[in-house]
């Protein structure tokens, strides 16, 4: 990044003769990011591409206060601190909102995001800020997962027609031929609970015919005359997910509902076809279908305690004693923290229920 203006370091001075937190974390760091070391996060395609070492450090002010990207855009824009920061002209006027989650998709598709944590951490290190040695714990939180709780009926009609769905467009003429007439009709529209039967044996009713529908299709998909392709469609696998736990088969192959004492634990069992991998979990009273975020910081006497590592994980994975987070001990070595003394929150390994099936406070164990 490049030095600061004079006229903007000027007047941020003299507004503000104490400093603000983004104002002292230029003078304390200097320019944390530098293009060499990120030039695959430039954009590729749109207008002139903006510095990645400049969208990095928008980054990390806008988590810092909790912003938009609509709010750290207009912070780029008119608040003097953040010019300082940024080393950005007064008169500049800054980028459109959407340039921020287009720069944090460029982050996540090449995996860049471990190397931005890795170069943070060296520069404190470089400013004694981190250290050989020390306490470190490690607590987690929840990460709610963007799908829509479904119940079982609502899951099993979803999962149906996403796999149509996805069949339709991979194969169109094969699916015409091994679908039946009244399929269009069942699974044209999204599984909604106010479409489906409210009353309980209606509802049963349904839910067998749905699964039959699904074997159908199965069968026909893994049978020896199907494309290959088509077993290999993320969805496919994700029906015969759900319907391994949703469903069994008598001695005469009629499908049957699975009962609640033998439906998977939370660490298994699958709330939605659009998000396979979010899991159900309890923790602390709270129960959510999602994600769990897990935080390792410092714990000096005499630092300032530093967040040194971020791992996410499914809700419902227990983690247990040292070297439980595989990216763990990686995160230490490169700032020389080997060795140190971990502790982990109660919070983090006990008081959380992820092998339980989900309970009957979740909508997701009921037709």
């Amino acid at each position: 990044m490049p030095e600061i203006p004079e006229q903007t370091r000027l007047v941020a001075r003299a507004a503000f003769p104490r400093g603000l937190l983004a104002m002292r974390v230029r003078d304390s760091l200097g320019a944390v990011f530098s293009d060499a070391e990120f030039a695959g996060l430039f954009a590729r395609r749109g207008h002139p591409a903006l510095s990645p070492a400049f969208l990095a450090m928008v980054s990390v002010l806008q988590y810092a206060e909790g912003l938009t990207d609509r709010q750290a855009a207009e912070a780029v824009r008119g608040r003097l601190d953040w010019k300082y920061c940024l080393a950005l002209e007064l008169n500049d006027s800054g980028f459109d909102a959407s340039v921020l989650s287009e720069f944090r998709n460029r982050l996540v598709t090449g995996e860049h995001s471990d190397r931005l944590l890795a170069r943070v951490l060296q520069v404190l290190s470089e400013h004694d800020l981190l250290g050989p040695g020390g306490r470190q714990r490690t607590d987690a939180t929840h990460v709610v997962a963007d799908i829509r709780l479904l119940n079982r009926l609502e899951i099993v009609a979803e999962t149906m027609r996403a796999a149509l769905e996805a069949l339709a467009a991979a194969a169109p003429g094969w699916l015409a031929a091994h679908t039946a007439l009244d399929w269009w009709d069942r699974y044209a529209r999204r599984a909604s609970d106010y479409r489906l039967p409210q009353a309980l044996p209606a509802r049963d009713k349904l839910f067998r015919p749905v699964g039959q529908d699904g074997f159908r299709l199965l069968e026909s998909t893994y049978g020896g005359r199907a494309p290959d392709s088509l077993r290999e469609i993320p969805a496919v696998q994700v029906l015969r997910q759900v319907w391994v736990q949703q469903y069994y088969r008598d001695h005469v192959r009629r499908p049957g509902a699975r009962e609640a004492k033998d439906l998977p634990p939370g660490l298994l069992s699958i709330g939605s076809q659009y998000d396979a991998e979010a899991r159900y979990s309890i923790k602390r009273g709270m129960a959510w279908r999602g994600y769990k975020a897990h935080f390792t910081e410092t714990c000096p006497d005499d630092r300032p305690r530093l967040i040194v590592h971020v791992d996410t994980t499914e809700a419902a994975r227990r983690v247990r004693g040292p070297g439980r987070l595989h990216l763990h001990g990686l995160r230490l070595d490169r700032c020389t923290l080997v060795g140190a003394h971990d502790q982990t929150k109660a919070a983090s390994t006990s008081g959380e229920h992820s092998g339980e099936r989900p309970s009957s406070r979740s909508n997701s164990t009921h037709r």
